[in-house]
């Protein structure tokens, strides 16, 4: 069943990606279409939708450009008409690089990905992409309700489409590790409680076998502050830290003990 939110091994919530759709209109290239499905399979979309294409997209050209991703271009599903793919759907972002009066209010990938998400929360989100040689008529960007244009150079401003949909495809993921808490869509920072409850273990450890100054810890103490907040410490490498401390303070038990049976 698709759902709003999945859950890891560990129980922690994450976003879900499965409401988003990708929807290619008329697509001419069997090569761009598998593109788009190891595209999708990269960063966890797999609904796919082709409405009338003009090539058979399970041809051999677009499995070899799919790669692992063969399973999304045989799940593809084709729609005789871009209304019709996007019956179930509360919110389409309609791509395209030509400006006028129908085509005003353009946001970038980034900026779609963060006003994305949320909606995506709610109800089915489709990103829809046009002929490679056309883009989307003004008639088919009136099914959608939100404007993307990739900002490139005046030079060569259009972009192939499996490259298209992969910028698009790359700033959701971006944006859905930033929401989850994740530092670059990789890691999820401690808590300012668990890192404060670390640096005092740290303080009291460091203090107690000499290495400082009884009389001003905090001098050093804001040295050592800086590195690790550079570092960006997870909750599990606050607990190798704290484990650390830990063992530090065990061996200094022992050597106190030592010359206590010494003496």
């Amino acid at each position: 069943m698709r759902g709003k939110h999945n859950f890891d091994a560990r129980g922690r919530q994450f976003l879900s990606l499965n409401t988003i759709c990708v929807v290619l209109v008329e697509p001419q290239g069997p090569r761009n279409i598998g593109s788009v499905c190891r595209a999708m399979l990269n960063f966890g979309l797999d609904d796919l939708r082709l409405v009338n294409p003009q090539t058979d997209h399970l041809v051999h050209e677009a499995r070899q450009m799919a790669v692992s991703g063969t399973t999304l271009l045989e799940n593809a599903v084709l729609y005789p008409s871009l209304e019709e793919a996007l019956a179930d759907c509360s919110l389409c972002y309609g791509t395209t690089r030509r400006f006028g009066k129908y085509r005003e209010d353009m946001i970038h990938p980034d900026e779609a990905a963060q006003q994305l998400l949320p909606e995506a929360s709610a109800g089915r989100v489709a990103l829809v992409f046009g002929r490679e040689d056309k883009g989307l008529h003004t008639s088919e960007l009136d099914l959608c309700q939100r404007f993307i244009t990739i900002p490139t150079d005046e030079r060569l401003p259009s972009m192939n489409l499996a490259q298209a949909v992969l910028v698009c495809l790359y700033e959701i993921a971006k944006a859905k590790g930033q929401q989850a808490g994740l530092e670059h869509g990789r890691k999820k920072l401690a808590s300012g409680e668990n890192l404060e409850g670390m640096y005092q273990h740290m303080k009291e450890t460091l203090t107690q076998v000499g290495f400082l100054n009884p009389q001003n810890p905090d001098h050093i103490m804001r040295a050592f502050r800086r590195i690790f907040g550079r570092a960006g410490l997870n909750e599990r490498e606050v607990r190798i830290l704290q484990g650390l401390w830990s063992q530090v303070d065990a061996i200094q038990r022992r050597l106190d003990q030592d010359q206590d049976s010494d003496a």
